[in-house]
């Protein structure tokens, strides 16, 4: 039988052959050697047809780049992972937890007062709480960039001191407020007002300045930024939601939106 008798049922074949790297070179069958010969034939002529190739290199070249995306990602994501398990456990004693603290996933967030995609998400992650009663907390841990100090880095401090006067609920209370009047930047809150922000909201005046300006929370605020870094953070909001019982883990950099925290909590549920 003529191979151009064969030649469309065998145009798939051609191509396969092509793609795993037929040479003209390569020996002719001993059986069926005319038929073997024309096929030869064929392909070279193929191989030198440049409107047939350039599809199949431009799709050939096209897999590899996305096998070797794949395999980029895939090494990034278990690197990731491995970072992921440097994070400090959750402590209940320590940690500034919003929501349950008996929840079964927790979203923990690495964050600079000063930035302007920390206060987009703050109250993106307020409302994942809130509408996630139950299922899921929030921890709250500073990552001050070093480019919005010193406001950023007195911030986190202030807050530990509305938290060391008043627990857990005077943090929350303090932080709130402060992502509410800051514009962010690096000089988005003065300083100077970080005082009256803890009288206006019930502190003792005294206690939170003494506290304040004998920079005692600095140790706290560097056990976060390195305990953070260790664990991969490079930027804020860096965001870890873990599953407390299976302790699955899931990064979520940036201010994700709502939707995104939502549909990784179910991702993680499962």
């Amino acid at each position: 039988m003529k191979f151009k008798l064969l030649k469309p049922a065998f145009s798939g074949l051609l191509t396969t052959i092509l793609l795993i790297g037929l040479s003209p070179n390569v020996p002719a069958a001993t059986d069926n050697k005319a038929l073997s010969a024309e096929v030869r034939q064929e392909v070279t002529r193929l191989l030198n047809d440049e409107k047939f190739m350039a599809p199949i290199i431009e799709r050939g070249i096209n897999n590899f780049i996305v096998r070797q995306q794949a395999e980029a990602e895939a090494a990034k994501q278990q690197a990731r992972a491995a970072q992921m398990r440097n994070m400090r456990p959750v402590s209940a004693d320590f940690d500034h937890i919003y929501g349950d603290p008996k929840a079964p996933v927790t979203l923990v967030e690495y964050s600079d007062f000063e930035c302007p995609y920390c206060k987009r998400f703050h109250f993106s992650a307020k409302e994942f709480v809130d509408k996630n009663k139950g299922k899921v907390n929030w921890v709250y841990r500073h990552f001050p960039l070093s480019f919005h100090n010193p406001g950023a880095q007195k911030e986190a401090e202030a807050s530990e001191c509305a938290a060391e006067q008043g627990g857990n609920d005077s943090f929350w209370k303090y932080t709130n407020t402060l992502y509410m009047r800051t514009k962010a930047g690096g000089k988005g809150f003065p300083i100077a007002k970080l005082v009256p922000l803890a009288e206006e909201i019930g502190l003792d005046k005294n206690t939170f300045e003494k506290c304040l300006t004998s920079g005692k929370m600095a140790k706290r605020v560097a056990a976060d930024l390195k305990n953070g870094s260790a664990a991969g953070i490079t930027g804020t909001p860096g965001n870890i939601l873990i599953n407390n019982k299976t302790n699955k883990s899931l990064f979520l950099n940036g201010a994700v939106s709502l939707q995104k925290l939502n549909a990784s909590l179910q991702q993680l549920s499962r």
